[in-house]
C-alpha cells in the first residue's frame, strides 16, 4: 500500500495559478489527484491548469473566483465538487499583502487582508464540509506563513492574518476531528514569488537578512513545497492533525 498514492482523489487549491499554490498543485498531480486551480486572474488560472495537465498527466480545472466574497467561495467550491464528484482536500492558500506601517493602514485596507487571507479560507472550509464528511473523511491544509510566529512591522495586517490562520486550523481540527477530517497548516519559510520578490524590492537588506538565518543556505523554491502537499493530503497523515508544520529550510530553529 503506498499512502502517498492520490490517485483518484479530487483537490483544491486555492490561489494555485502561480508560486508556492502552484507548487503545491503540481505535486498533489504527480501524486495521482486531479486538481482544481481557483484564482483571480483568468488568463493566469487557466495556464496554471494547462500546465499541470501537460507536465503531469493529470486532469485540472480552472476556476476564476474572488474568494474575498462569500458568493464565489460557495460557487468555486461547488464547481470543483459537481465537476469531479467529490472533493479529498482543500488547500487554502489564496491570500494577499499590504506592506506599510500599521498606523498608516485604513481600516479598508485592515478588512481586505483579513477577507482574503482568513475569513475566505474559514467560508471554503465550512463549504466543502458536507462534501468531506459524505465520504466519510477529507483534508483540509492552510498556508500560514513565518509571520504565523514572528511579527511583522511592515506588514501588521498580513501577521495578525497568519496568525490567526494557525488558531483557526487547530479549531477546525478539533471540531471535526470526529468526521475523520484532519485540518493542518502549512508555515512556508521564504520562497521565491513574486509576493516575496516585491518585498525585496520595497524592503531594502531584506534578501541578505533572510538568507543569513536559512540554515540551508537558499531561499526556497515552489516545488520544494510539493513533498508537505502530498504528505498532508495523503492517507500517511491520517493520524495528524491541529498541526502547524514549517517549510522553512531551518529558518524558525536558527538563532
Amino acid at each position: 500500500m503506498n499512502l502517498f498514492d492520490l490517485t483518484g482523489n479530487t483537490a483544491i487549491v486555492t490561489g494555485g495559478n502561480g508560486g508556492i499554490g502552484l507548487g503545491m498543485a503540481l505535486g498533489l498531480a504527480e501524486a495521482g489527484a486531479s486538481v482544481a486551480v481557483v484564482g483571480r486572474n483568468p488568463e493566469k488560472t487557466r495556464a496554471a491548469a494547462e500546465t499541470i495537465e501537460q507536465k503531469t498527466g493529470a486532469k485540472a480545472l480552472a476556476i476564476v473566483a474572488d474568494l474575498s466574497k462569500p458568493e464565489e467561495v460557495e460557487r468555486a467550491v461547488a464547481e470543483a465538487g459537481d465537476h469531479f464528484g467529490r472533493i479529498d482536500a482543500l488547500f487554502n492558500n489564496a491570500g494577499i499583502n499590504i506592506r506599510k506601517a500599521p498606523q498608516d493602514f485604513t481600516l479598508d485596507e485592515w478588512n481586505q487582508v483579513m477577507n482574503a487571507n482568513v475569513t475566505s479560507a474559514f467560508l471554503a472550509s465550512k463549504a466543502v464540509y458536507p462534501w468531506m464528511k459524505r465520504q466519510g473523511g477529507g483534508k483540509i491544509v492552510n498556508t500560514g506563513s513565518m509571520t504565523s510566529v514572528f511579527g511583522s512591522s511592515f506588514a501588521a495586517a498580513y501577521a495578525t492574518s497568519k496568525g490567526a490562520i494557525v488558531q483557526l486550523t487547530k479549531s477546525l481540527a478539533l471540531a471535526w476531528a470526529a468526521d475523520q477530517i484532519q485540518v493542518n497548516a502549512i508555515l512556508p519559510g521564504w520562497f521565491d514569488t513574486e509576493m516575496t520578490f516585491a518585498a525585496r524590492e520595497q524592503i531594502p537588506g531584506l534578501h541578505e537578512r533572510v538568507l543569513s538565518r536559512i540554515a540551508v543556505g537558499r531561499w526556497a523554491k515552489p516545488d520544494d513545497m510539493a513533498g508537505a502537499a502530498v504528505f498532508l493530503a495523503s492517507r500517511a497523515s491520517d493520524y495528524i492533525t491541529g498541526v502547524a508544520l514549517p517549510v522553512d529550510g531551518g529558518y524558525l530553529a536558527t538563532l
